[in-house]
């Protein structure tokens, strides 16, 4: 297994993991799904990347601190918060804010403009975690990005659909991210690895200006690092019929939020602006948690930016 500088442990339990995509599905549509964060985690990372204390955004929020602390823990309390007051405070947009407060999802993304995608979700303790899967529809080379927490999904794909595991792409070593990576590459030793762990062998680190063909399709990467030090996101281009690129960004940017900052908040967000909304508007954004979106819906509606 290569060393890509993250922490591995046993898989947790949890429930049976599901894939989504194109392809035999006439509908071809991802399901509308919850947002990986809530206005109350949105509240506090934001809290967090600007050293805002509790007692200072409760008085900005017009909240008793005890409701504060409920309103990050669950995302709702017993009164309305302040947010045209909070939302300044912690360098968020606060229409954007006030939008995630009344339910605001990114739209149901149809993967039949893509061929050929699919999305792998597996559950951990509490949580799920995304990885995808693409190829060439005429040579079925494949390529793989992150692995998730259960390799079993990935590889009844690859069986089910004829395909050439050619590369996996890591988008950043946390365990989530490549807990089923010893896995995949016992059963698709062929397959080549790629991340931005300074800490991976030479040869499996992402190369400046590096383009790697998948069959037709062409992978680009840009380093994104904040949430995690290592942190990639890579674009998928060159897709038939001329559909829209593809970025897998790990957990830099959710619909709606983002990751983590683990004390880099500002290269975080920093990054997210420079390598990721710089994509064209039609981008499909690929998160390692929650649903997808694209750029034009996260400059819309994400309170961070």
């Amino acid at each position: 297994m290569p060393n890509i500088g993250g922490k591995i442990s046993a898989p947790p339990a949890g429930l049976k993991p599901r894939a989504c995509g194109a392809g035999g599905n006439s509908a071809n549509v991802c399901a509308m799904q919850q947002l990986e964060d809530h206005l109350g985690d949105i509240i506090r990372k934001a809290r967090g990347l600007k050293n805002v204390s509790l007692a200072a955004a409760a008085a900005a929020a017009g909240l008793p601190e005890t409701e504060m602390t409920a309103l990050e823990a669950a995302g709702k309390c017993d009164r309305q918060p302040n947010l045209a007051a909070l939302a300044p405070l912690l360098g968020l947009n606060a229409a954007k804010l006030a939008g995630i407060a009344s339910g605001w999802t990114p739209a149901p993304q149809n993967l039949s403009l893509w061929r050929e995608i699919r999305v792998i979700t597996t559950p951990g303790d509490g949580f799920t975690v995304n990885c995808y899967l693409v190829w060439d529809e005429v040579n079925r080379e494949a390529a793989l990005f992150d692995t998730g927490l259960d390799a079993q999904p990935v590889l009844d794909i690859i069986t089910a659909e004829g395909l050439a595991l050619r590369y996996i792409f890591i988008t950043h070593s946390h365990y989530d991210h490549v807990q089923a990576l010893g896995a995949i590459r016992e059963a698709q030793p062929k397959a080549k690895v790629r991340s931005g762990s300074k800490n991976a062998p030479v040869d499996q680190r992402n190369k400046p200006a590096e383009i790697i063909p998948i069959g037709g399709l062409r992978v680009t990467h840009r380093e994104t690092p904040g949430h995690a030090e290592d942190g990639v996101t890579y674009v998928i281009g060159n897709w038939q019929e001329d559909a829209p690129s593809v970025a897998v960004v790990g957990d830099a940017l959710f619909a709606g939020s983002m990751g983590g900052d683990n004390g880099s908040g500002e290269l975080a967000r920093q990054k997210v602006k420079e390598q990721i909304l710089t994509l064209p508007a039609d981008t499909l954004i690929c998160p390692g948690h929650g649903p997808m979106t694209t750029v034009a819906q996260e400059k819309q509606h994400n309170p961070f930016f």
